[in-house]
């Protein structure tokens, strides 16, 4: 049972650190299109794998994919996120979120659909909820860059989270850092996650010279390592 919750832990760090931000009034374009690759750690033992990928399908549309691949002893567990969204005068906007689980116990997943036209986020084996504004529970991915090649140092994400609940988190940038990872060694900005939950703490790195993309991703829980995924690859498209 330990075992199967340490792995929980593993994989959801691996998934669902942020989730939205409120927009800067400053247009400032997306990422380039890019497949990142990391590995994953827990107490610097390699535990898996995972990818993160933006492309663009048309002008405006663009789809952002997220998944990762950890391992513990005899147990498993696999998790994909795809996202949809369009890109307007400088505005982020979701429009499907499909999220899966897979492996030891329970398969989990979740579909949602944005619905500008009734301000609805509808939710496929779920009662339908109000659309205020939220991201889903990956967009952070991208816009986050974007905050911080404004040199923004607090702003605050609401977002529909992989369970289809409301959440929000507060991030604050702490300093930069020089980080030996196994890309190589990069320059990052590291921010923190501030939650509701104070047992847990989140601490994220961004690579300026990368499109601000994310490097490394660390999470404790109780002061105990959860996870740590790290950059090992990293490929504009």
């Amino acid at each position: 049972m330990r075992a199967t919750k340490l792995l929980k832990g593993i994989s959801v760090v691996l998934l669902a650190l942020f989730c939205s931000v409120s927009f800067a009034k400053d247009v400032i374009e997306l990422p380039s299109p890019f497949v990142a690759h990391y590995e994953a750690y827990r107490h610097a033992r390699n535990i898996g794998s995972a990818e993160l990928s933006l492309k663009q399908t048309s002008a405006d549309l663009y789809e952002l994919k997220y998944s990762s691949k950890v391992s513990r002893f005899f147990l498993s567990d696999k998790r994909y996120e795809t996202t949809t969204f369009s890109f307007i005068n400088g505005k982020i906007t979701p429009i499907t979120y499909n999220f899966k689980r897979r492996g030891t116990g329970p398969n989990k997943s979740l579909n949602a659909k944005f619905d500008a036209n009734t301000e609805t986020i509808i939710l496929q084996e779920q009662d339908n909820i109000k659309w205020d504004g939220e991201f889903d529970n990956q967009l952070f991915r991208i816009d986050i860059s974007r905050q911080l090649a404004q040199e923004k140092t607090h702003f605050e994400y609401k977002f529909l989270n992989y369970r289809g609940q409301k959440r929000i988190y507060k991030i604050e940038v702490l300093e930069k850092e020089i980080l030996t990872l196994p890309y190589g060694n990069v320059e990052a900005i590291k921010v923190t996650v501030n939650r509701d939950s104070s047992r847990r703490q989140t601490y994220a790195w961004f690579a300026p010279t990368l499109d601000y993309v994310l490097v490394r991703l660390q999470q404790f829980k109780d002061d105990e390592e959860q996870g740590d995924i790290r950059l090992k690859t990293y490929q504009k498209n």
